[in-house]
């Protein structure tokens, strides 16, 4: 992952912070939402910052290890994940007092799939690089 790359996710963490006070909000009962909605928002704020986290750690340790191209490119997964995840957790509860989520959710099981790659594959790469 290039310098640039990973730039752009760490500024994405000051995008999770702002959820975080957003679910501050929520909490304290600033911003109206039925407990569907309290659930998937900390479910969503938390899967954002563990995986992108998650996905810069895994980005450096494989910045000095030799390898294969496509344990690389399929480790970005992890990354992917921690856009899906969120997306989905949000997003499928918007609305008032939604009772069940909608669609969106799937993009939840996606981001879940595209983590366990992600981490598979670069746990593959670097026991094949040694």
């Amino acid at each position: 992952m290039s310098d640039t790359a990973i730039g752009i996710v760490l500024l994405t963490v000051a995008g999770i912070a702002y959820g975080g006070s957003f679910l501050l909000r929520v909490v304290n009962g600033k911003v109206a939402a039925n407990d569907l909605q309290k659930t998937y928002f900390r479910a969503g704020h938390a899967h954002a910052g563990v995986l992108v986290i998650l996905g810069l750690l895994i980005a450096v340790i494989l910045r000095g290890a030799d390898i294969p191209g496509w344990a690389s490119w399929l480790s970005g997964g992890v990354l992917l994940g921690a856009i899906l995840m969120p997306l989905g957790f949000f997003l499928s509860v918007v609305g008032t007092d939604p009772q069940s989520p909608n669609a969106m959710r799937y993009s939840i099981a996606a981001g879940g799939v595209s983590v366990a790659v992600g981490v598979v594959a670069a746990g593959v790469g670097l026991i094949i690089a040694g």
